[in-house]
């Protein structure tokens, strides 16, 4: 966990895992009904070439990203790989969550990876054969992550069911994203560190410190009283502003920092199939979106060691002389 912080202990973290939001826009600029696999890989690079030194640690996937996207990691950044597939199950009933084909926990340990990120899709009100499924989904997954001794990070999300209007899910996206997040905050899963939505609304957030934000900062106080382990803020594909504005509700609620993504790089992503554009942009603008994260955090972060869980600075589990006798014996 300290690995994919910085030396204040806050996560200043990039996201180049986006599989589907990359997917496409590639495409429809190619003119191609499905995304060229150079052209996705070669978007990965960029980023994680001019993001990666200002970041505490970047989240990439194994098919587009690990491959091309590794060199351009400083190696003393952190590393997290995705662990859950693209392509869900989407049934009547909900939406079923399965980890990417021929890819597992150890194999992430192996590659060097300090953390395995796995995103659920869960409303707690789906079917319970889906709510089941997906609690299954995320159980095997710590399980294996402790078998490996490897931080476990869980991103939940919630998704419209099917027949849902997804307006009604947005008009009820407090209560919907805290039961989502309840079950899982049992520490039964292992979760190391929780990467969570806005518990409000994700566009056109209140000023934090105008007439309207006390209502907004409650449900934000909410979340974080049900997690008993640090936590992060996703951008949910909202604008650097809007970001900006929720990341100030969660550092006032506790929040250790930031995994994002398009937030900081929509607008460069926003100029291929320029490479030449995108690359200047990403080296001007996205780096001073993720700069201005990162001083934001300095100002109000939370070091995930300070948060009640750990109390201060983590004691180190060690019985001194019969160390390598005991060390995870169970």
């Amino acid at each position: 966990m300290r690995r994919l912080a910085d030396e204040a202990g806050l996560w200043k973290m990039v996201a180049i895992d986006q599989r589907t939001p990359l997917f496409g826009p590639i495409a429809a600029r190619r003119g191609v009904a499905e995304p060229p696999f150079d052209d996705v890989a070669r978007v990965k690079q960029l980023l994680a070439r001019h993001l990666a030194p200002a970041a505490s640690a970047v989240l990439m996937d194994p098919i587009y990203a690990y491959g091309r996207a590794i060199a351009e990691v400083p190696s003393h950044k952190g590393l997290v790989l995705a662990y859950e597939h693209s392509v869900t199950e989407d049934t009547p009933q909900g939406r079923k969550s399965s980890p990417v084909p021929g890819w597992s926990v150890g194999q992430i340990r192996r590659i060097g990876g300090d953390a395995v990120k796995v995103l659920v899709w869960h409303r707690a009100d789906a079917a319970p054969e889906i709510v089941a499924h997906q609690e299954a989904f995320v159980r095997a997954a710590g399980e294996a992550c402790r078998q490996e001794d490897c931080t476990f990070l869980l991103e939940v999300l919630i998704y419209p069911l099917p027949g849902e209007n997804p307006r009604a899910v947005e008009a009820r996206r407090e209560a919907l994203v805290l039961d989502s997040i309840r079950r899982f905050a049992d520490p039964s899963f292992g979760v190391d560190i929780f990467k969570l939505e806005p518990p409000g609304a994700v566009h056109d957030v209140p000023d934090p410190d105008g007439p309207d934000a006390a209502g907004l900062q409650a449900a934000y106080d909410r979340m974080a009283a049900m997690l008993q382990r640090p936590w992060v803020m996703l951008s949910a594909g909202a604008g650097m502003d809007d970001f900006e504005r929720s990341l100030r509700y969660a550092f006032r609620a506790g929040s250790s920092g930031f995994l994002a993504g398009r937030a900081i790089w929509a607008e460069a992503f926003g100029r291929f199939p320029d490479y030449a554009a995108m690359e200047a942009a990403l080296a001007s603008g996205s780096r001073a979106n993720l700069e201005r994260l990162n001083a934001l955090a300095d100002r109000h972060g939370t070091p995930w060691h300070r948060h009640p869980t750990f109390g201060g600075t983590p004691e180190v589990d060690v019985v001194e002389g019969d160390f390598p006798q005991n060390y995870l014996a169970a």
